[in-house]
């Protein structure tokens, strides 16, 4: 590695991942609100069996309607304070755990668009998309359900033992048995399912991958009526999806009846020990029913810790597997200290030096020692077998991929020290796989260059042969373009494409395998198109066909991502065995045509 490769220092990402606890912080006047409500609640929740006894020994029991409309009307107005507390509380928890939920989807997005190529692979695409919708909806839900009960059930517990003691502590003692067996049959069923929800949340990222899969083949699908074992192939990792999803389910669901059980059972177990002091004189009945009371709120807010603890398993395997997502390393990242480039239509010649490139873990480099220089105005054809590595030459130079080892230069700056806005500036780009996104033709065209008006825009499409068939619609530049681009065909696909990279009026033209749906005709006159309007720029034609490339200044032939030949097409008939291969084998494919 070069001094001045080493010397290039990535910046830190802008938004750095937040932990979880600054990301709820971050709210804190409302937080603080939510508090005080929730405070005020347990305050109210704790008054009322008081009240009630005092309506019973001192109104009902002593005959006195004073008691009875006094404590009464203080019940009544416990009731409404902690009923508007309440409300108050879920509103403000709501706010919070969807702003949250906001913000965390919105970083978990950021952070897709910023991962090199390799990375979405390691990742899978199912797998992002879940952790961009479900994930977060599941860490979201959690938080809801928190920020409502984190602060009332343990002060409502803590809140009622001390109550209930003052009331009596005989009575008391009951507590020490239900509420460990509580505990012991929550923490139990949450071990168990722990494991599971890990699982169903792998399941759920394999059934969006399958169906993700499926409806972009679909076509393939039903040429090769695959129909029956695709569908069987859904359906597997949907039951096993289901039988995971059930058996966690069924496991969750043993946690209300066990908890109602050990309520009524201590509740029973009350009565039966409280009925004989009450007859004896040692205790008055309605410090008998608040006692009662103060044991219900305690079991409920073990009951309210036990709904959380029902979905903490599967928000916390949500919440590492975004935590995973966010925290990772950007591969392709923006420079420290990004240097500028020249004056746009200055012309930037392009280098590779000593480069190679492989994927993490893979055996094999995919590119080894690649190195060759192409000026402004020049035309490079990169030609080989598939697999080659002649794509992964194109993600070099858009900085989809970094190299492994070596430099890219372009103007003679490494593509690591140039801004990634400044870069995509100056590249017009045709991606192997053409991708239309919705909205309307110029919509797509305008793409990489907002500003261009519409004679820039059927300049375009002329050079790209596109300008007659958008012509002949109804609506021409206003005409609609489904997502994907699937109400065109293929080749109409690829010249809309090729159009929009040429409405940049970029400095480098990267055209990854991009005429292969067109026929040679439309092909010859597209690239003799091309050649007169980008005599500024260097143009990187990558393709299959020698046809689309034999016209170039310069043709870099891969073998096994090596080079093993660079230079004119004569020259590489007489000096490359490989490249004459193809061109002999491409030939005698025309003439069998013919």
């Amino acid at each position: 590695m070069s001094a001045t490769e080493s010397s290039i220092i990535l910046a830190a990402p802008a938004t750095p991942a937040k932990g979880w606890s600054a990301r709820i912080l971050m709210h804190g006047w409302t937080l603080l609100g939510l508090l005080l409500c929730q405070l005020g609640q347990v305050w109210a929740s704790l008054l009322l069996p008081g009240f009630s006894a005092d309506i019973i020994d001192k109104g009902i029991a002593a005959n006195s309607s004073d008691a009875i409309l006094s404590y009464g009307g203080l019940m009544a107005a416990a009731s409404l304070v902690q009923l508007f507390l309440s409300v108050t509380a879920v509103v403000l928890s709501t706010q919070i755990a969807f702003r949250v939920g906001q913000a965390l989807r919105a970083d978990v997005f950021a952070k897709v668009h910023n991962l090199a190529l390799a990375q979405v692979q390691s990742f899978s695409i199912g797998s992002l998309i879940t952790r961009c919708t479900n994930d977060v909806l599941q860490v979201q839900t959690m938080l809801t359900l928190t920020l409502t009960m984190i602060v009332i059930a343990p002060i409502m517990g803590v809140g009622g033992a001390i109550m209930a003691l003052r009331q009596d502590v005989q009575l008391s003692r009951l507590l020490l048995i239900a509420v460990p067996i509580l505990a012991l049959i929550i923490g139990f069923l949450t071990f168990r399912a722990t494991p599971l929800f890990q699982r169903m949340q792998k399941q759920l990222d394999g059934v969006n991958a399958i169906l993700r899969e499926q409806i972009e083949g679909i076509r393939v699908i039903r040429a090769f009526l695959q129909e029956g074992r695709e569908s069987q192939r859904f359906a597997t990792a949907n039951t096993e999806l289901t039988d995971t999803a059930l058996h966690a389910g069924r496991l969750m669901a043993t946690i209300s009846p066990a908890v109602t059980a050990v309520m009524q059972l201590a509740s029973v177990a009350l009565i039966w020990a409280g009925a004989g002091r009450v007859v004896a004189g040692d205790l008055q009945i309605g410090a008998l029913i608040s006692f009662l009371s103060y044991v219900s709120l305690i079991l409920i807010s073990v009951m309210m810790m036990g709904m959380l603890v029902v979905l903490l398993p599967r928000a916390l395997v949500s919440a590492r597997r975004i935590s995973e997502l966010l925290q990772s390393q950007i591969a392709v990242g923006p420079p420290a200290h990004p240097q500028a480039l020249p004056k746009k239509g200055t012309g930037l010649p392009l280098r590779f030096e000593a480069v190679s490139f492989g994927y993490p873990g893979a055996e094999a480099m995919v590119l080894e020692n690649i190195d060759f220089e192409v000026g402004p105005g020049e035309v490079l054809g990169v030609i080989g077998a598939t697999g080659s590595g002649k794509s992964t030459i194109v993600n070099l130079i858009a900085r989809l991929d970094d190299p492994s080892v070596g430099r890219v230069l372009l103007g003679g700056i490494d593509l690591r020290a140039i801004a990634p806005e400044a870069l995509s500036g100056r590249i017009g780009y045709v991606p192997q796989k053409t991708y239309l996104f919705s909205g309307t033709v110029a919509d797509s065209l305008r793409l990489g260059n907002p500003q261009a008006d519409d004679v820039r825009l059927w300049d375009a499409l002329e050079i790209a042969q596109a300008a007659d068939f958008i012509r002949a619609l109804p609506e021409k530049l206003a005409a609609p373009v489904a997502q994907g681009g699937t109400n065109f065909s293929g080749g109409q696909r690829q010249r809309l494409a090729i159009a929009r990279a040429l409405v940049c009026d970029a400095d480098l033209y990267l055209f990854d395998d991009s005429f292969s749906a067109l026929d040679q005709a439309t092909d010859a006159r597209l690239r003799a198109e091309l050649r007169q309007a980008t005599t500024h720029a260097v143009t990187v034609t990558v393709s299959q066909r020698v046809a689309s490339i034999r016209d170039a200044d310069r043709i870099l032939v891969l073998d096994r991502g090596k080079i093993v030949g660079f230079g004119p097409h004569e020259a590489l008939m007489e000096d490359c065995p490989v490249y004459a291969d193809i061109v002999r084998s491409q030939q005698g494919v025309a003439e069998d045509a013919a």
